[in-house]
């Protein structure tokens, strides 16, 4: 159970229920929430899931999911392109890292901190014919579009960018920017 029993009042109004509401969907009387909602009495483990469950059930509702989020125009780089295409598709995008695909599926990834570090340490000829599976990263994180912004929130702590498929097919990315754009509009 994610709640405590302090919180189910704020998080009942957060969802727009009155108590009776909540109640009925939870399938106990509107008396014993405005009980626990004043700390009058201590509820039974059986009635107090009954609540949490119908609270968690409204939490996943409203959640936003990664459809909701991603950007929908893919933009990518396949694994046998070379080095400077990867350069001028994120200065035309002004984006910075980019999925690799390879006959369709994702296959890697490349960043402009990747490709510094690549091209600081090559000759500037071999620069030229250096291709992104030379230099790619190993595969973002594939989640589906109905995969839940806490889950796609914790995988951007850890990889720059999250791919979303449908039915196995890359449709979109999401990065800390289109998080943060879509969490916090105002």
């Amino acid at each position: 159970m994610p709640f405590e029993l302090d919180e189910i009042k704020k998080i009942r109004k957060r969802f727009g229920f009155t108590q009776f509401e909540l109640a009925k969907k939870a399938q106990v009387s509107q008396s014993l929430i405005a009980k626990i909602e004043s700390r009058r009495i201590d509820p039974t483990f059986t009635k107090v899931k009954k609540i949490f469950d119908v609270l968690d059930e409204l939490k996943n509702k409203n959640e936003l999911k990664a459809e909701d989020i991603m950007t929908k125009k893919l933009i990518y780089v396949n694994a046998d392109d070379n080095i400077t295409s990867a350069i001028n598709k994120m200065k035309k995008h002004e984006i910075s890292q980019l999925p690799v695909l390879s006959k369709k599926n994702v296959v890697g990834l490349v960043s402009e901190s990747i490709i510094l570090d690549s091209i600081s340490n090559s000759d500037p000829e071999k620069i030229k014919i250096l291709k992104i599976k030379d230099i790619m990263h190993e595969c973002p994180p594939i989640v589906s579009k109905k995969s839940s912004s806490s889950v796609i929130s914790g995988l951007l702590k850890y990889y720059p960018i999250v791919v979303v498929a449908d039915e196995g097919k890359p449709t979109g990315v999401i990065t800390k920017s289109d998080m943060l754009r879509t969490i916090y509009k105002g």
